[in-house]
């Protein structure tokens, strides 16, 4: 071995032992992320049922899972903003505004969530799309007591993220998620204002046959 590199072995092997551990803590947080994804997931399907004590066991059950994958990488900072932590906090966050929003409550801050800008900001964004499906649903029951309300939460969050004029590296793709909030958002809109038209036109009908009678 040349002189000019006869410390080479000993900055590889401690390269070598970095990598390993990285690499150990990478294999304990991505199935950790994954049940986290999974718990957030059935947090979110019980919302729909409006099993609303539920959604929030599979969010607490969600959040400890993430407080495990998260403590996991702690000493790695790249691994930290990969997509799959990323992936799962956004998933946390989707649910935990759905459920908050439906419900009345306040709506969760990024600390209070204990997650990142970016994964919040598209999380909000996803939710919006859930908040469409929730409003749907309650339009084939006939249930329109929350539709305006949920709409306009719709609007308000598009308002927003329309606002977050930054790189895609820095908000995780956010102008795609904001295109997609438009679609759904303008989607929404013109099938609340169908229904409610026809649901106007129908209590007109009653009125007058019940005049006429």
């Amino acid at each position: 071995m040349s002189k000019l590199t006869d410390n080479l072995d000993k900055i590889a092997e401690e390269i070598r032992q970095n990598l390993a551990a990285k690499d150990a803590a990478r294999e304990k947080a991505i199935p950790l992320c994954r049940e986290a994804i999974r718990c957030s997931s059935q947090a979110i399907r019980a919302v729909h049922r409006q099993e609303f004590a539920q959604a929030q066991d599979w969010l607490k059950s969600a959040r400890s899972r993430l407080a495990e994958a998260e403590e996991a990488v702690s000493a790695y900072t790249e691994l930290s903003s990969t997509g799959f932590v990323q992936d799962a906090q956004k998933e946390f966050a989707e649910g935990s505004i759905l459920l908050a929003l439906v419900t009345g409550e306040q709506l969760p801050d990024p600390d209070k969530l204990g997650i990142g800008a970016a994964p919040y900001l598209n999380g909000l964004g996803e939710a919006v799309g859930e908040l469409r499906r929730y409003l749907l649903d309650g339009m084939r029951r006939g249930d329109l007591s929350q539709s305006e309300e949920i709409l306009l939460a719709m609007d308000d969050i598009y308002n927003v993220l329309v606002t977050m004029d930054f790189p895609d590296a820095i908000t995780g793709g956010l102008r795609r998620t904001t295109d997609v909030v438009r679609g759904v958002l303008e989607k929404t809109r013109s099938d609340l204002t169908l229904v409610m038209r026809q649901k106007d036109l129908e209590n007109k009908l009653e009125k007058f046959q019940g005049d006429i009678r």
